[in-house]
């Protein structure tokens, strides 16, 4: 089941993410950063002892521009399209606040090809997408792919 994240869930999403990011999959969210915009997440919960297996963020950037990122899904639930639910559920926040024009920056560009994003220049992206940048181990030599989605 997809929900919203609550603020309990902020310490599994933290940890969710590192697993990643120490593998160099995705960059990493410090705690603070997380419970700063709790309400951005969405999170994949086992019906059973709700459990968080994924999380995937809407992260609204500007008046027209919104960014999908921090997808993590637990390596044990792979397969299972609960990444593609995730990412789904962000890009229907996203049109729910009427933003039509969705980016993300990735490691996996074939991953979301498959919602109709396409690898665009960085510098297309307005500044403002870079203030995050200024925080990251790997600025200024950002090895992501930027795509777009215009719906």
């Amino acid at each position: 089941m997809i929900r919203k994240a609550k603020i309990h869930d902020a310490k599994i999403i933290h940890g969710l993410l590192h697993y990643y990011a120490d593998r160099g999959l995705l960059l990493p969210r410090s705690l603070s950063d997380i419970y700063d915009h709790i309400r951005d997440y969405f999170v994949n919960v086992d019906g059973e002892d709700d459990k968080v297996t994924g999380v995937c963020s809407t992260h609204i950037v500007w008046e027209n521009l919104a960014e999908i990122r921090s997808l993590a899904v637990e390596e044990t639930e792979h397969g299972r399209k609960i990444g593609s639910r995730l990412v789904e559920a962000c890009l229907s926040d996203a049109v729910t606040l009427g933003i039509f024009r969705i980016f993300t920056l990735t490691y996996v560009p074939d991953y979301f090809k498959r919602f109709g994003f396409e690898i665009v220049d960085k510098s297309v992206l307005p500044h403002k997408v870079w203030a995050d940048c200024i925080k990251c181990v790997k600025f200024p030599e950002c090895d992501e792919t930027a795509m777009l989605l215009e719906l």
